[in-house]
């Protein structure tokens, strides 16, 4: 069942490779880098705004979808989250709106932000049409969607910006007009179903409660993957944090699009085994989704550092490709510590329902990466800002996986792990003997052809997740059984 609904969530994956990739190649060309530096700043402020009005109401749908549904109390449900985003979206439009009205900035700044909060807004009721979908395992609503509201709000910015000469605000106002058009799309045919009840007060009071502890995380987490850039710019400046956020973005892009895949197909998954099967199921959902971490995330960190020189000098501009790349190695292992933490060991939190032991780690992450940030910034750099990221993202880990197994103990896939462990590190030994050539496209290809020719191989042989007996065997079965 994880491999048909990862194969129906693979739209959404090529869009968010072509949106992530596609932002850093056109846009630090389009702007300036003190522009693209910040427009990264806008772009986390207005992540983090939305992280603290919207995904709590998001976290709730995730886990009380199916609850909802097997109750027959889906329509109630519905009515009651759509009631509440109404209630937050205006007043975050009004209350940050006049805030940007009436702050003493300049009219780009302001045109920027403005757009920005029309923009969190909007995506604040598309990503909540979205979980809905994803909870209610309509995978391709979900992928349609979101695939749609990816092409078209990086489409929509670079025509503002080159047609429209807004500079930095027309990347904010296309992602501002392809989530509206999301929400023209899908919301009146989730309001079909949606039937106001007696419950609706007390059941939002539940949303809250659980809801509340897992935004006040992921704010946290939030701020560990992007507060390190606030202090950049105020030590080194803005320019400076446009090649910080160009190397961060095409690193952790690159792996979380992975992360974010297996976890938009796992976490619903393991949540309805919990609800219908009971704890051993949703063990066993969630263990092969992390066995499936483990077979692409170990070598896609490796390999990603080590070709971070010509993956730099290929999709970012020229003026920031050096300092991008110079943190690149870093993000790509912080990354993965990252996507492990985030998409297996805090399901012992959700599936357990103690959001809120799992925000108190999150906060002690935060606190942890800001005080390294202040430390290692001064003395190292963007690479101090990348090591920092590193060391929180670690411990953080370390410290979810201890506390999880008190909660909701996850079956971990050791060896899988050590098997992929192994076949990365033979790679890795291969990609460093190669001869490296002078183009950086050459250069490239050439690693990635070779490094995946050579971990395929392995992973097959050491039967990697069930790479061998579960998805190569059958393909050659069902080729071989298609031949005349």
């Amino acid at each position: 069942m994880l491999n048909r609904h990862l194969l129906g969530y693979l739209p959404v994956y090529l869009a968010q490779i072509l949106v992530g990739f596609g932002g850093v190649v056109v846009f630090t060309r389009l702007l300036e880098p003190e522009d693209y530096g910040r427009y990264t700043l806008i772009l986390a402020a207005m992540m983090l705004a939305e992280t603290v009005l919207f995904t709590w109401l998001n976290a709730a749908v995730a886990r009380y979808h199916a609850r909802s549904a097997a109750r027959g109390r889906i329509g109630g449900h519905t009515f009651t989250i759509f009631r509440i985003y109404a209630l937050v979206a205006v007043g975050a439009a009004i209350v940050l709106g006049l805030t940007v009205w009436l702050a003493p900035i300049g009219g780009e700044l302001k045109a920027a932000l403005a757009f920005a909060v029309a923009a969190l807004v909007f995506r604040g009721g598309m990503d909540m049409a979205l979980e809905t979908r994803r909870a209610a395992g309509q995978v391709g609503r979900f992928a349609f969607l979101q695939t749609f509201s990816l092409t078209a709000g990086f489409a929509l910015g670079v025509v503002l910006i080159l047609a429209g000469g807004l500079g930095t605000a027309g990347i904010f106002a296309g992602l501002a007009l392809a989530a509206f058009m999301a929400c023209v799309i899908d919301f009146p045919i989730l309001l079909k179903g949606a039937r106001r009840d007696r419950a609706g007060p007390r059941r939002g009071l539940a949303f809250a409660a659980y809801g509340a502890p897992v935004a006040f995380s992921l704010v946290f987490e939030q701020l560990l993957a992007t507060g390190d850039r606030f202090l950049i710019a105020a030590f080194l400046g803005e320019a400076a944090t446009g090649a910080y956020a160009a190397g961060y973005g095409i690193t952790d892009r690159s792996l979380n699009i992975m992360f974010v895949w297996l976890g938009a197909a796992a976490t619903p998954l393991a949540i309805a085994a919990l609800e219908r099967q009971g704890r051993a199921a949703a063990q066993d959902m969630a263990k092969q989704a992390a066995a499936l971490m483990g077979l692409i995330g170990f070598p896609a960190a490796a390999g990603l550092a080590l070709v971070a020189e010509p993956f730099a000098r290929l999709l970012i501009a020229e003026a920031l490709a050096a300092d991008a790349a110079s943190i690149m190695g870093w993000i790509a292992l912080g990354s993965l510590l990252n996507g492990i933490m985030t998409y297996f060991f805090h399901e012992a939190f959700i599936l357990g329902r103690k959001p809120a032991r799992m925000a108190g780690l999150m906060v002690a992450g935060a606190v942890l990466n800001i005080a390294l940030n202040l430390l290692l910034i001064p003395a190292l750099g963007l690479v101090g800002a990348a090591v920092a990221t590193v060391i929180a993202y670690g411990v953080s880990l370390v410290a979810c996986a201890v506390a999880g197994r008190f909660v909701f103990p996850l079956k971990l896939p050791v060896e899988d792990w050590t098997k992929a462990a192994l076949a990365t590190a033979v790679m890795a030994m291969l990609l460093i003997a190669l001869p490296a050539p002078d183009s950086a496209l050459l250069h490239l290809l050439s690693h990635v052809i070779a490094g995946a020719s050579v971990y395929g191989a392995l992973a097959i042989l050491l039967d990697i997740a069930g790479c061998r007996s579960a998805m190569a065997l059958p393909l050659i079965r069902r080729f071989a059984g298609a031949r005349p």
